[in-house]
C-alpha cells in the first residue's frame, strides 16, 4: 500500500496496526511534516505514539481527539530521536496524556537496544540506528515487517548526518543493519519521519549506502582539487542543489570529513564487509 500524504488533521491507517497523522510544520528537512505515528493493536485500548513532533498546540490536539474517538488511550510515547520536529513537544504531550515517553538518553526512560516494548497486545522491537543523531532509534512491528525509522532513512530522497552529535560511520552501519533486516524478510517496509511510506525497504536502503559511497568519492576528489574548507566542498560538491539546503549539506560535508580523515582509502565502500 502507498502512503498518499494525508491532509494535515486526520488520521490515515497505513498498515494494520500503524496510522499517521502529518504535522504542519513542512519545510526543507521535513518535507510536508513531520509524521506523527499512532500503533494500535486491532481491537485494543492502548495506543502509542512515535513522535508527537513540535510544540504544536493544534496538532498535538488533534492526535488526542483523534485517538480518543477511536475510543483507545495514549499508554506511551516514543522518540527515534531529539530533534525539535520529531520531539519538541513530548513533555507536553507527556502532561497531556499521563504517558511516559521513552527515548535513547536526553533525560527520558532509555530504551535499549533489542528491546520489546508491550502496549495493549502491541511489540514493537527497539533498533538503535545511530548516525543521523547519536540518540536516533528504530521501532520495529515483527508482525507487519515495518520499520519505523525517524529520519534515518525518509520517504523521498536522503537524509543529513547532523554533525557533530551526527556520525557518518555510525550512520553507514546503521544503513548496513537495515539493509540486512530488509533482506532478511523482517523490515520490508519503511515508516519515515517524514515523507510516504517506503514499500520496498531493501532497494531504498541500497540506494541510500551507494548514495553515501558516491557522496565520499566526490569529497575526496574535491579534496584533491585543492578544496580545503569545507564550504568549498559544499559549493563543489553540492553544486546541484538549491543553495538554500548547502548549510544542511555543510553538515553532512563535515561529516564525510571526518569519516574520511579515519578513513581515507575506503571511501565508505565496505561499511557491510
Amino acid at each position: 500500500m502507498t502512503l498518499e500524504h494525508p491532509a494535515y488533521g486526520l488520521l490515515r491507517p497505513v498498515t494494520e496496526t500503524a496510522s499517521v497523522l502529518l504535522c504542519d510544520n513542512p519545510g526543507l528537512l521535513t518535507l510536508e511534516g513531520t509524521n506523527t505515528w499512532v500503533l494500535l493493536e486491532p481491537g485494543s485500548t492502548e495506543a502509542v505514539v512515535v513522535d508527537p513532533g513540535p510544540l504544536d498546540l493544534g496538532h498535538l490536539e488533534a492526535v488526542l481527539r483523534l485517538v480518543e474517538e477511536r475510543g483507545v488511550r495514549v499508554a506511551l510515547t516514543l522518540l527515534t530521536h531529539h530533534h525539535q520536529d520529531h520531539a519538541e513537544a513530548a513533555e507536553h504531550f507527556a502532561a497531556q496524556t499521563a504517558a511516559p515517553v521513552r527515548a535513547i538518553g536526553r533525560g527520558h526512560d532509555d530504551l535499549a537496544d533489542g528491546e520489546t516494548v508491550r502496549v495493549g497486545g502491541l511489540e514493537v522491537t527497539v533498533v538503535t540506528t545511530p548516525g543521523h543523531t547519536g540518540d536516533s532509534v528504530s521501532f520495529l512491528l515483527p508482525a507487519e515487517s515495518a520499520l519505523l525509522t525517524g529520519d534515518t532513512v525518509l520517504g523521498r530522497g536522503t537524509t543529513v548526518v547532523a554533525w557533530p552529535d551526527g556520525e557518518l560511520a555510525a550512520y553507514l552501519d546503521s544503513l548496513g543493519r537495515i539493509e540486512r533486516l530488509a533482506g532478511s524478510g523482517q523490515a520490508a517496509r519503511i515508516l519515515p519521519g517524514h515523507g510516504p511510506l517506503v514499500p520496498d525497504a531493501a532497494t531504498t536502503v541500497r540506494f541510500y549506502l551507494d548514495h553515501r559511497a558516491e557522496r565520499l568519492d566526490e569529497v575526496r576528489a574535491a579534496l584533491a582539487a585543492g578544496d580545503t574548507q569545507p564550504r568549498q566542498v559544499v559549493e563543489r560538491v553540492y553544486a546541484d542543489v538549491p543553495k538554500e539546503v548547502w548549510p544542511y549539506a555543510e553538515l553532512s560535508v563535515r561529516a564525510q570529513l571526518d569519516y574520511l580523515r579515519y578513513r581515507p582509502a575506503d571511501g565508505g565502500r565496505n561499511v557491510n564487509e
